[in-house]
């Protein structure tokens, strides 16, 4: 079953619907393989540098404490060994890769799972745009972003992932400040930043360069200002071949007359 949404417009008020694709956003909720995920995308994320010195590493302790025998002690080699106090570490920790091989449509479809809950709830919103201007507005921004999760207050009070095309400037300048917003590019968009938020705002363009990478692309949703823009910054047509110069005439006078 296909989700529609209304196009929030900078204005505030709501624009054409847009039926959005079941492939994407009305596909089964899998939890066992967000899981999955989720937790490989974690784990990448560790730098995995942790280290401890072994009795090898330790500075000093070169020398046997005393003697071998006629003490009545246990014999002891060194200082640094583990049961001493300074001494090395047993089975510590050593530098590693915490990494995990997920395959890649295992992580398409938890994307597509966590997508759909959010759609499933009424917590997904598109947007044709959240400036009329070229300057960067946080206000104006987040006043266009409270009317597309429903909040009237002056302060978000949930996070919300907002995706952007990635040459979308003029809408990550307004927002990376933006208190309990994230601000993600189409090609970045992952199952984990979708779960942690409560809400998933896509603009129009976005939406539309996400659904052509996922294969599925929705006809109508690139904006008209967008399609004039990129009309207006088509490069002029050069000319083909220089003009060629006129042929000179050699024929004598007398023949032309």
């Amino acid at each position: 079953m296909s989700t529609v949404v209304s196009i929030v417009t900078p204005s505030g008020k709501g624009g054409k619907d847009v039926e959005l694709p079941a492939e994407i956003f009305g596909a089964k909720v899998n939890i066992p393989l967000i899981h999955q995920v989720v937790v490989a995308q974690e784990a990448a994320a560790r730098q995995g540098t942790h280290a401890a010195k072994t009795r090898g590493a330790v500075r000093g302790g070169g020398k046997k404490p005393y003697r071998q025998k006629g003490t009545g002690r246990a014999r002891q080699g060194s200082l640094r060994a583990p049961q001493y106090a300074g001494g090395g570490t047993a089975h510590g920790p050593v530098p590693r890769s915490y990494e995990q091989r997920t395959p890649k449509k295992m992580k398409a479809a938890a994307l597509r799972g966590a997508l759909s809950d959010r759609a499933s709830h009424g917590r997904l919103a598109v947007v044709s745009g959240f400036l009329d201007g070229e300057e960067p507005s946080t206000s104006g921004a987040l006043a266009v972003l409270r009317t597309a999760v429903g909040e009237t207050a002056g302060r978000l009070s949930r996070s919300v992932l907002v995706v952007v095309n990635a040459d979308d400037e003029l809408t990550r300048k307004s927002l990376r400040n933006a208190p309990h917003v994230h601000v993600l590019t189409a090609g970045q968009l992952n199952t984990y930043d979708v779960l942690v938020s409560d809400y998933v705002v896509f603009t129009q363009s976005a939406l539309s360069e996400f659904l052509t990478r996922s294969g599925t692309p929705v006809d109508g949703l690139e904006t008209e200002a967008k399609a004039e823009a990129a009309a207006g910054d088509a490069p002029v047509a050069k000319a083909s071949a220089k003009a060629k110069p006129a042929a000179r005439d050699d024929t004598p006078e007398e023949e032309q007359q």
